[in-house]
């Protein structure tokens, strides 16, 4: 799910550290590696239907993320300490800076994975820990990038109508994955107001993070209909556009599962009802995107299109797709949706296998890490 940046600022003006000269051009796109490893596990981990060795198969996946997020962690912050003239142009760049979105959602994913998974290997008690500390800075973080990306957008960018793209959603998505994994830590507040409260506040995240995602939509689409497809190299950028809908019907599915004994009853029976009303229509025009997004995904294929970091965007907005037909098969009772979330979970995972393995190649023959290449006007 990372771009093909525009090169924007000169090289830095000083020699920085050996140990550091790798992480160079290493951008908040990197990013989407972690939450789209988190997300194969945290989307197994509630499938309808077990297998032999799913469970553990899915513990390990969400230890990897944890090391990922670690390491990359540490590597972002020697980018910022010795390339702080890319870090700037990073934010200066409308083509990279959507991407600090992907921060907060990887440090949410591998939370919520903590909570459905590592709890079984560290405990309860530091699961919640794990995740509290996790849920709190990818929450804040999030917010930050949601009000911050916007703004440079406006003031700072200078953006053509031809560039309008599906990257411009990751900031805006970040807080919905706050509103969708944040139910996990309800049971284990004070009941009461503190319950309520987080509640509360998750679904106004919800309605933050939906609102904006329908303002940019129209706006993704006219680009596509006005200026043809996407440059090739950006085509599987068009899979974002599931992460908002598969994500928000999560949220909604968790809402009404711990709704009830927190909210008066009246409330609570009304997040059961949004769930499926909201969910089923959502979960039905993701599929219709995703057919478009597939097509067009061929198409580029067909025109040349080799691996990119890119491709990490056939993970995580599927993966939210899964969660959310998880959702509606658990408050509607219907086979259909456990049947959905199956075939799209095999999805998943074909493409977290082809997107892992092509960037460890990347990594170790250091192709990924090079300076970026200018990307072309059109396909």
């Amino acid at each position: 799910m990372v771009t093909v940046a525009h090169p924007t600022a000169a090289l830095g003006t000083r020699d920085s550290a050996p140990r550091a000269a790798a992480v160079r051009h290493l951008g908040p796109n990197w990013y989407a590696s972690v939450m789209g490893t988190a997300i194969v596990a945290n989307a197994g981990a509630t499938l309808p239907t077990g297998f032999t060795g799913l469970r553990t198969a899915c513990t390990l996946v969400w230890a990897l993320s944890f090391v990922a997020l670690l390491a990359l962690v540490a590597a972002r912050a020697l980018h910022w300490t010795h390339h702080r003239d890319q870090a700037r142009a990073h934010l200066l760049d409308p083509a990279v800076a959507p991407f600090y979105g992907c921060l907060s959602m990887a440090l949410l994913a591998v939370g919520g994975g903590t909570m459905l998974l590592g709890r079984e290997w560290i405990g309860l008690d530091a699961a919640v820990a794990v995740d509290t500390v996790l849920f709190v800075a990818g929450t804040l973080t999030g917010l930050a990038a949601a009000v911050a990306i916007p703004y440079l957008m406006v003031v700072r960018h200078r953006i053509e109508p031809g560039q309008a793209s599906p990257v411009w959603l990751l900031p805006v998505v970040a807080p919905m994955v706050s509103a969708a994994v944040g139910p996990l830590l309800v049971p284990h507040l004070p009941s009461g107001a503190w319950q309520q409260t987080f509640l509360l506040a998750c679904y106004g995240m919800f309605g933050m993070s939906l609102l904006a995602t329908l303002v940019m939509l129209p706006v993704i689409f006219a680009r596509l209909v006005t200026a043809g497809p996407l440059p090739i190299a950006l085509t599987p950028t068009l899979f974002l556009v599931l992460g908002p809908l598969g994500q928000s019907t999560t949220a909604a599915n968790k809402f009404a599962d711990v709704a009830g004994g927190v909210l008066p009853d009246s409330y609570a029976h009304g997040f059961t009802a949004f769930a499926v009303l909201y969910g089923v229509p959502v979960t039905g025009f993701a599929l219709l995107w995703l057919a478009l997004a597939v097509a067009l995904v061929v198409r580029a294929r067909r025109r040349g299109m080799g691996f990119a970091m890119t491709w990490w965007a056939f993970t995580f907005p599927v993966g939210t797709c899964v969660t959310g037909a998880e959702g509606l098969g658990n408050h509607t009772g219907l086979a259909a949706f456990d049947a959905l979330a199956v075939v799209l979970y095999a999805v998943l995972v074909a493409a977290w296998v082809v997107a892992a393995v092509h960037t460890t190649r990347g990594l170790l023959s250091r192709r990924l890490l090079a300076a970026p290449a200018p990307v072309p006007a059109r396909a």
